[in-house]
């Protein structure tokens, strides 16, 4: 059995996961995964600002924390932290404790092939992260590969699974998947959380054996719960057909096997077929410049002040790109003059950075000749980028994954 924790589900999510992790219990492995495909474009941004950057930066104030602790304990770590720069966060890492065999995987960059695109990753997968592991890495850092896999590497590497142990490759695809998004398979984000305490929910563990079956469970003492419900809605978590395609294999999970456990849950009978043919790419573009207002409607007559300024917007600067939404926040003989208001936010979208700080502009302009009461809830702003993501695919022979050992 290999025992794996998880400490990020999100880039941003709680800092203090790292050691909780570390001294709450015994552990072979601790992931995070730091990848959505918003941070790829914050972290696409970054790097236009500093080609060193790249990385999650949160990680690294973790590892300056607890990487000691992780290389006492003999716990391995492997995180997808290194998003677009995993050699500079590696190195950082080396620098950080030089007596740490630190390894990253590369080649998930496709930004030759997309030069369009603002970055352009394909999801690489598992086998980079067990060659890691198996030339000694303790700690392994990676860009884009499936949330999932940064449990499958490990699992892989520990067992000497071959790469058509395609039953064992799916259960541990199945581990990875209710642990890639941390406190959600334990507690959080749960439709029924008025039963369980989910104040501070602890952040979930697979114990995975040869076959591929795993127990779900956690730190004893720790908040949240870890139940054949809260499993499920993380097993459900951006599933759409039961065939769950990935770069290692492809995860039939509608042959997935449930039971309830003293300490969690335990998950057997996933079934794995080959993975198919094309790799997926995460694509980030630059779509514009956006900016947004608020107005606060207060008293009486919502409705025509919410028509007045959307006139007196428009004519100002015209209605291409704008969004309004009116939110009825406000009470009837409300005791306050907040519960007595109503939102009215606008966005705007645009391709000219000159016409979303205008925008801005003009709202703020109408603040002694629009309607009674007028005010907004931030002074004026710049517009900032935005990003559009979407998938292309690949043939798998134009993916050229690397792992290097520093």
């Amino acid at each position: 059995m290999i025992r794996i924790g998880n400490a990020s589900g999100f880039y941003g999510d709680r800092l203090s996961a790292v050691r909780e992790q570390l001294e709450g219990g015994h552990l072979d492995v601790l992931t995070g995964d730091y990848l959505a495909e918003l941070t790829m474009l914050i972290l696409g941004r970054d790097r236009m600002k500093d080609s060193a950057l790249g990385y999650a930066k949160t990680f690294l104030r973790q590892m300056e924390d607890c990487l000691g602790l992780a290389l006492d304990k003999g716990v391995k770590i492997v995180v997808n932290a290194g998003g677009l720069n995993p050699e500079g966060l590696a190195r950082k890492l080396g620098e950080l404790n030089p007596g740490a065999k630190v390894g990253y995987v590369t080649g998930d960059d496709l930004k030759a092939r997309f030069p369009e695109a603002l970055t352009a990753n394909a999801y690489l997968g598992a086998w980079e992260i067990a060659e890691c592991l198996n030339q000694g890495a303790q700690v392994v850092v990676t860009g884009r590969v499936t949330d999932a896999s940064l449990v499958v590497g490990p699992a892989a590497a520990h067992f000497g699974w071959a790469r058509d142990d395609w039953d064992k490759l799916a259960g541990a695809t199945v581990a990875g998947h209710v642990l890639e998004c941390g406190t959600q398979a334990s507690g959080g984000n749960y439709s029924f959380f008025t039963e369980i305490d989910a104040t501070r929910p602890g952040f979930p563990i697979a114990e995975i054996d040869e076959d591929g079956s795993c127990l779900i469970t956690k730190h004893d003492g720790t908040g949240g719960a870890v139940t054949t419900d809260t499993v499920t809605a993380q097993l459900l978590y951006e599933i759409g057909a039961p065939e769950y395609l990935g770069p290692d294999v492809t995860t039939h999970f509608d042959t997935i096997k449930l039971d309830a456990h003293e300490r969690g849950v335990r998950i057997s009978g996933t079934k794995g077929s080959p993975p198919p043919d094309t790799v997926k790419v995460c694509l980030n573009t630059l779509g514009g410049f956006k900016n947004a207002t608020t107005f606060v409607l207060t008293g009486l007559d919502v409705e025509a002040k919410a028509r007045l300024v959307k006139r007196q917007l428009h004519e100002a600067i015209g209605d291409e790109g704008l969004t309004w939404t009116l939110a009825r926040t406000d009470h009837q003989d409300a005791d306050t003059e907040e519960r007595a208001s109503a939102l009215l936010h606008v966005t705007i979208k645009t391709a000219d950075p000159k016409r979303a700080k205008g925008f801005s502009r003009a709202a703020i302009e109408l603040a002694l000749a629009s309607y009674p009461g007028f005010h907004v809830t931030a002074p004026p702003s710049d517009g900032t980028p935005f990003g559009v993501y979407k998938a292309a695919y690949v043939n798998r022979d134009e993916v050229s994954a690397k792992a290097v050992l520093l």
